[in-house]
């Protein structure tokens, strides 16, 4: 099926956004809901993209790409709580910029854009990618100037609200922010800044830095049993420009193979990329671990170097059984599929240092 860029895509948001009550249950060992599928991270406004995909797979021509796609345009046309899309997660120049990536099951093909400027549709932008290049990943203006070349509108992605944020961050003095040996200092300053020297023997310390790592990544399952996955974010607000998170990144931010399962991430970026997690997880399926068991080993190889990373993972077999983890707050995420009338959201318990052992 061909992609759903422009109008038509806009058209199927609207036709697809009618609201629909997700039910809440606990973090259970839960068996398959049925194809087709879509689970995702998080709850709440996340849930219409939930609903979107999956409703649109009710439509045999739609393929799992095609889901994945419109349930990650849902929540950035929405702004999902802010991370995702227009508007949100200004950096320290108080611009907007956004990743997104999507990858195809049975081909494992994927396409991403980072630091996609001016250009709202990072996840259709991400699509042409995978369909018009044999590129993996386009970042910066460079992936701007590819977007306008193939029919999206370029436009300032800044809102009233936005640039409200930015400049009170800036009047009390940037903070909190991402910046460490630096002089001035970062703990109460804006800079501009320069790199401080630093001794053979000395550690890199992190100092606190701002909250806010909601990500929308999706898993959908055909009736056929293809597969695809994708993420949408517009990553860390008050990031040094041009920083990159792990939501583009193939195996980081979600992960696909068609004959073993999928996986979803959200959380601290710069440290979940580290590790690949989805990657892991999948690769954890094939090597005979339940969704479960995949994802509290994923996050555990996380928690096990970093104690207070703020993870969640969720992970899905090909057959639609599912499971997650998270560390260092409560995550949630999101499923409908089978003949469900409404999706429902499981709430999962953050695995502590003191567990965090590895099954293998």
């Amino acid at each position: 099926m061909a992609h759903f860029y422009g109008p038509r895509l806009a058209s199927l948001i609207l036709w697809l956004s009618t609201p629909i009550t997700a039910k809440c249950v606990n973090n259970t060992n839960s068996n398959s809901p049925g194809l087709p599928m879509v689970i995702n991270t998080w709850a709440g406004v996340f849930t219409a993209a939930t609903d979107a995909a999956y409703l649109s797979l009710l439509k045999p021509e739609t393929s799992a790409l095609d889901a994945v796609e419109l349930g990650c345009s849902t929540c950035e046309a929405n702004q999902c709580d802010g991370s995702v899309g227009y508007g949100g997660s200004p950096d320290e120049n108080c611009e907007t910029t956004l990743d997104a990536m999507i990858m195809d099951g049975t081909t494992m093909k994927s396409g991403a854009v980072a630091a996609l400027r001016r250009v709202k549709e990072a996840v259709s932008v991400a699509r042409a990618v995978l369909e018009h290049t044999t590129h993996t990943l386009l970042a910066g203006d460079f992936a701007t100037d590819f977007a306008v070349s193939n029919g999206f509108a370029a436009q300032n992605l800044t809102t009233e609200a936005s640039a409200a944020s930015c400049a009170q961050w800036k009047a009390d003095g940037c903070q909190p922010n991402y910046r460490i040996n630096v002089s001035p200092d970062p703990a109460s300053s804006c800079g501009p800044y320069s790199p401080v020297d630093l001794a053979s023997d000395s550690q890199l310390l992190a100092r606190d830095k701002p909250e806010g790592h909601d990500t929308i990544s999706m898993i959908a399952l055909h009736a056929s049993g293809a597969m695809a996955a994708g993420t949408s974010t517009n990553g860390a607000g008050r990031k040094v420009p041009g920083r990159v998170g792990d939501g583009p990144i193939t195996g980081s931010g979600s992960y696909v193979d068609g004959d073993v399962g999928g996986c979803g991430a959200t959380g601290d970026g710069d440290i979940m990329m580290r590790f690949l997690p989805c990657y892991q997880a999948v690769e954890s399926l094939r090597q005979g671990m339940g969704p479960q068991e995949a994802a509290e080993d994923a996050v555990r190889r996380m928690v096990r170097k970093y104690p207070n990373v703020q993870s969640g993972i969720v992970v899905v077999d090909n057959k639609g059984n599912h499971g997650g983890a998270g560390s260092g707050w409560t995550f949630m995420y999101a499923y409908r599929g089978g003949t469900m009338n409404e999706t429902v959201v499981v709430s999962v318990q953050p695995i502590e240092d003191s567990v965090a052992d590895l099954r293998r």
